[in-house]
């Protein structure tokens, strides 16, 4: 398992219920700025190899979205029943206010190789 991937897979597991991460934010954090996509496939390609309790839900596009293509087990619309369940309002056509949910870590927040690097604010 290569770091980025161990990484990737360490964030995603600290993001609370009632909260969501984009993919662009966790590559970020993990240290690969452009790795937005790589995020998504990380979590493609670890369905199975995760616990049930491992919180993949919680990651969406940038935009607030729900773009998971559906998978061997999970579709969007349970995406977005399971981020309902915390409190999450996901409208009918799968979009979500990133900003009133978005994780926000403390920067004191470390692991692995050193602390994760926080998004200076736009």
């Amino acid at each position: 398992m290569s770091a980025f991937r161990d990484r990737v897979l360490q964030i995603v597991s600290l993001i609370p219920p009632g909260r969501v991460a984009a993919y662009g934010q966790v590559a970020l954090y993990a240290g690969f700025p452009r790795g937005a996509r790589n995020v998504g496939w990380i979590l493609h390609s670890s369905e199975g190899l995760v616990g049930p309790d491992f919180p993949w839900w919680r990651v969406v596009n940038n935009r607030g979205r729900i773009t998971i293509k559906g998978s061997l087990f999970f579709s969007p619309h349970d995406q977005a029943d399971l981020l309902r369940r915390e409190g999450i309002l996901v409208s009918e056509d799968l979009k979500l206010d990133i900003e009133a949910f978005r994780w926000r870590p403390p920067s004191t927040l470390s692991f692995g190789s050193g602390p994760i690097r926080t998004p200076s604010k736009n």
